[in-house]
């Protein structure tokens, strides 16, 4: 049998090299599962706290992962939209307490949505997803224009839906404003005696202002 020949059988024979399949485009090596994008998103709060928004990459956040880049762009895409799903994911605890907050009478919300916000804050669980959010935010337009995006419709419709008009937006979006400030200079920027005054003062200071946007004539 000639060396050409030998080759084309070669090639014809099950369980060669030659005649296994070839690989199919498309979705990476490793298949995505819930625990798999959960960890992509937590790698992705920790690149963006530590880097901020125009210094993480893709790359980054697959490494600390520990998956392919490949892996990442086929569960999310750009990095905008893995920023965009790290806000979702961190908002999410946000917006459950937010629901059970705003579900009890407006004569008291002023107190208990301030107090759920720092709460929140004050968690570690939760403050270090809030952190890496807020600080890209501050530093990206494109972070900031997603954060915008998702608190508008997420956070600041629900609360504004509980109150009676003339200008609902206008007053929740106040109110937002005075908690993500007072948060801003205590958790951010750490400016004193804000950022070491006890929580119980900073809400019983801050409380009346925030019930003032929400319900005040």
């Amino acid at each position: 049998m000639s060396g050409a020949a030998a080759s084309r059988n070669a090639a014809k024979a099950p369980g060669t090299a030659a005649a296994a399949s070839p690989r199919r485009r498309g979705r990476p090596p490793g298949t995505e599962s819930g625990g798999t994008r959960a960890r992509i998103l937590t790698a992705a709060r920790e690149e963006f706290s530590e880097r901020g928004y125009e210094k993480t990459s893709v790359r980054g956040i697959a490494g600390t992962a520990g998956v392919d880049a490949a892996l990442v762009h086929h569960c999310f895409g750009t990095k905008e939209r893995v920023f965009e799903a790290a806000v979702e994911m961190a908002l999410a605890p946000v917006l459950m307490a937010g629901d059970m907050t705003l579900d009890g009478p407006l004569d008291d919300v002023g107190e208990r949505l301030t107090r759920m916000i720092f709460g929140l804050w004050e968690n570690p669980v939760t403050r270090t997803p809030l952190l890496a959010i807020v600080r890209s935010a501050v530093n990206n337009e494109v972070a900031a224009a997603v954060f915008r995006r998702l608190v508008a419709a997420q956070l600041l419709r629900r609360i504004a839906g509980r109150l009676d008009p003339p200008e609902a937006e206008l007053r929740a979006g106040l109110a937002a404003a005075q908690l993500v400030g007072v948060a801003m200079l205590r958790y951010v920027i750490k400016v004193e005696p804000v950022a070491s005054a006890d929580p119980e003062r900073i809400v019983a200071r801050v409380a009346p202002v925030v019930r003032g946007h929400l319900t005040g004539r």
